[in-house]
């Protein structure tokens, strides 16, 4: 195995030529499997000793592991915002969730990564939970870069009757209120599976956000009452099933060489449902935190003949660089007239290290608030949040980790480093400076 701590598409393609080993084969199909509240230690390639998942195995075997991949966001409604725009959802003017009630929904001035790769000629797709605005069609996936879409349009939780029927939307029309939701995670994967078929001699886009294993769990009748862990390890069972499905349609279709899967999770997990809820393993806390345990999740990259097999990456990566890294593979420019957070990591891909990126600071916001930042090694904490209600040091702040030696946030090295505190902070107000300053698409 090796690890990796840690360019225009055709600087890469000259790097591998050149070098006559791994090389990027074009512009690669994409496909995000995006899961909603998977935790960092829900998966047995993370260490979860009874859940199994032999497909997303497999999948890390045959590809890339990030051990420090973050959500950009430890909410569903706002994760999703940065994957698709790159930009964190302060600079959006969203910062938390969206409900059936809620008046605004994706800015129409975003350009999505849907839309950057249509423009590249791609078709694309979406099955699965969109949860970036009401059913009104404005909002919709197809009013933003999606050729297709089949789905639900918030969390499977928003039911009646604390909120209206549940519609499974296919294109901008109701198929059907309240489905079962034991068939989601089987419908969508039929559906990408089908997608894949029709457009395999072409270039294509598939983003399937599971429903699960978000709460209430449904597990597919295949799936029910087989995992050690219970409902939840029923669902995330069905989940590496699917992988497994997707990978071999690629397959079959051979078309694996060309196209890039990603594998990650929109925040860490529910803890505070017991056993319904999912582990971050030996991180603190889980979604709804700036912990670690609420935004760094699993990430697995796939891409044969590209990615090299077995690489374990340990320097940091977000959701936000898919956005940026997916449309350089693709031969599209970022889009002007606006700050993008996310970065290119193709060279992460290539096994390459990024010495400028490793000092790039990476920023957490809760509701409303810039809450920690990274910077290599170190995180400083100056708000503090837990979805149990607690307060883990006793109302101090800030907090200083260095999370290479102690990624469960256990020792507080502030008072040891002011130098670190110092620098960390003055990132902190920098941030809040440029995003004050550059407002969002719904004013300042």
């Amino acid at each position: 195995m090796k690890y990796y701590f840690a360019l225009p598409f055709f600087v890469l393609l000259t790097l591998l030529g050149a070098g006559g080993a791994t090389r990027f084969p074009g512009p690669p199909n994409i496909i995000i499997l995006f899961c909603d509240d998977l935790g960092y230690g829900d998966l047995s390639g993370y260490g979860h000793p009874t859940i199994r998942t032999p497909n997303l195995d497999r999948m890390a075997a045959e590809g890339m592991k990030f051990t420090n991949f973050y959500s950009g966001s430890p909410a569903c409604t706002a994760s999703r915002y940065a994957l698709l725009t790159g930009r964190f959802p302060a600079r959006s003017g969203f910062d938390w969730v969206l409900y059936p009630g809620s008046e605004r929904g994706i800015h129409p001035r975003e350009w999505t990564l849907a839309e950057g790769l249509k423009r590249a000629g791609y078709a694309t797709a979406c099955f699965g939970k969109w949860h970036l605005g009401s059913t009104k069609k404005e909002y919709l996936p197809l009013q933003n870069g999606f050729d297709e879409y089949l789905g639900l349009p918030y969390s499977n939780d928003m039911l009646p009757p604390q909120h209206p029927p549940i519609a499974l939307i296919e294109g901008n029309d109701t198929l059907q209120l309240n489905p079962g939701q034991e068939q989601l995670s089987a419908l969508y994967t039929e559906r990408a599976k089908a997608f894949i078929r029709k457009h395999g001699r072409e270039r294509f886009f598939v983003y399937l956000p599971y429903a699960m294993p978000h709460v209430p769990l449904h597990p597919g009748e295949a799936f029910a009452g087989r995992s050690p862990r219970g409902a939840y390890g029923d669902v995330v069972e069905e989940i590496d099933w699917s992988v497994g499905e997707i990978l071999k349609v690629l397959k079959d279709e051979g078309i694996e060489r060309n196209t890039l899967v990603f594998f990650t999770s929109d925040n860490g997990p529910w803890i505070i449902r017991d056993s319904l809820g999912g582990s971050a393993g030996l991180l603190r806390d889980g979604k709804g935190s700036t912990w670690e345990g609420g935004m760094r999740v699993p990430g697995i990259a796939w891409w044969p003949g590209a990615v090299e097999a077995g690489a374990l990456q340990l320097q940091p990566a977000s959701t936000l660089d898919l956005y940026a890294t997916c449309l350089a593979l693709a031969g599209q420019e970022l889009p002007a007239g606006r700050s993008v957070d996310g970065r290119d990591i193709s060279n992460l891909l290539l096994g390459k290290t990024d010495a400028a990126a490793t000092e790039k600071p990476y920023f957490y916001y809760g509701p409303r608030e810039l809450q920690a930042v990274r910077k290599g090694p170190w995180k400083l904490h100056v708000i503090t949040s837990s979805q149990t209600g607690r307060d883990y040091f006793n109302g101090k702040l800030p907090l200083l980790f260095n999370l290479d030696a102690d990624p469960s946030e256990m020792y507080d090295l502030s008072a040891a480093r002011p130098d670190i505190v110092r620098d960390l902070m003055a990132e902190i107000e920098r941030q809040k400076r440029a995003v004050a300053e550059e407002g969002s698409f719904f004013g300042k």
